[in-house]
């Protein structure tokens, strides 16, 4: 079993690279076209297709569901690799557009860090890793800011290390954002939450 799955959602459509042989990749309604655009083949293809009304290729792996459902076509995806085994999900296509459906998209990735995934989501101005109960590692991009949210009600013991403005086994909450716009002060910089899920947000500033 791949260790890595890569989602490809129907969100606001950004560039997709750094994909690995051996990883497995699923197409989320919309997300098919953005794949195929690529010239990626994706292993499966998920959702209820009320956004791509294009051909499938013979031979893809298709779950299509009705289009009155609980799950999100990315919650479809992020349950799939949940349930599958995968360590790893990384997430493309899945900011911009519609504001419900990108909020959507960072729950699904939520509900796989709770689950033990490490999740990072791309597009192309931005990347979210979500951290539980752990650290993250962040060599220096230029160009780009580091914004620290606490996804759950509340993140605790919070620390970094390498950045300008550094926290040391800080409280974070989900209604006070306090960690907004910190900057690289050294090459390296690293990141850890105690307990609760964090979003490390690297925005493009220039």
């Amino acid at each position: 079993m791949p260790k890595r799955c890569i989602i490809i959602s129907g969100g606001e459509r950004s560039e997709i690279t750094g994909i690995n042989e051996g990883d497995f990749i699923i197409a989320c309604d919309r997300g098919y076209e953005y794949a195929v655009n690529a010239h990626i083949v994706p292993d499966l293809a998920v959702g209820d297709f009320d956004s791509f009304s294009g051909k499938i290729e013979p031979g893809t792996v298709i779950r299509e569901y009705p289009s009155e459902k609980d799950d999100t076509d990315t919650m479809i995806a992020v349950r799939y690799a949940v349930e599958h085994g995968f360590e790893e999900i990384a997430m493309f296509c899945a900011l911009g557009g519609r504001l419900d459906h990108t909020y959507a998209n960072l729950q699904a990735a939520a509900y796989a860090a709770k689950n033990g995934l490490m999740v990072t989501v791309y597009d192309s101005s931005t990347i979210i890793y979500t951290v539980h109960n752990g650290s993250l590692r962040l060599p220096k991009r230029d160009g780009y800011s580091v914004s620290l949210f606490s996804y759950t009600d509340r993140c605790e013991n919070v620390s970094t290390k390498g950045l300008k403005y550094p926290l040391n086994e800080a409280v974070l909450t989900n209604t006070f954002p306090i960690g907004v716009s910190n900057e690289w002060n050294d090459e390296n910089a690293e990141v850890s939450v105690g307990s609760g899920i964090l979003l490390v947000m690297l925005s493009r500033i220039k």
